[in-house]
């Protein structure tokens, strides 16, 4: 399957990840629970942006909080339209979410840049892992009739059980 065309490319209009990055129709990928999510995602990667480190533990623990629910529900979805547990996007999501919580361990421990550091990295993962993994999992949504709101498929026929483990599509290993 191929991504969605895009007339800008998502990294395009982030200056530097220090500026954050602009929500805007670049970033839409057409499944608009998953579009909302990424955006809400965004709004609270640059609040974090702003703040000052000695003020931003609390921003990023509601933003990890965000992300494991966000990550946890891509991971519903894929489950239920015919992805192996094991698959490589969610395996990618791992990594992400203990990346995340090692860095609140050493904010705890002192290093107080850490947050701000990692934010940085993460604009910059962000655009990449839209118009890749989730923009592979939109079109497998939409190609099984999957709706994300319900949590439904419109004929569970179309799915075969734990028979893909790529990133978003069949075609992604």
């Amino acid at each position: 399957m191929n991504a969605p065309a895009h007339t800008d490319s998502p990294s395009a209009t982030a200056s530097t990840p220090a500026n954050g990055l602009t929500w805007g129709p670049h970033m839409v990928l057409g499944d608009a629970r998953m579009d909302d999510t990424h955006e809400e995602f965004l709004a609270m990667l640059n609040a974090l942006l702003v703040t000052p480190p000695r003020d931003q533990l609390p921003l990023y623990r509601d933003m990890l909080v965000h992300t494991e629910a966000h990550f946890a529900q891509e991971e519903r979805w894929m489950l239920a339209t015919g992805f192996t547990p094991d698959n490589c996007h969610a395996s990618h999501h791992a990594t992400i979410l203990d990346t995340m919580r090692a860095v609140e361990k050493h904010y705890l421990d002192g290093d107080n840049d850490i947050i701000q550091r990692l934010a940085e990295a993460l604009i910059e993962w962000l655009p990449q892992h839209a118009a890749t993994m989730d923009a592979g999992l939109a079109l497998h949504l939409k190609d099984v009739g999957f709706d994300s709101t319900t949590e439904t498929l419109t004929d569970p026929s179309r799915v075969r059980p734990a028979t893909m483990s790529g990133c978003g599509s069949v075609s992604c290993s």
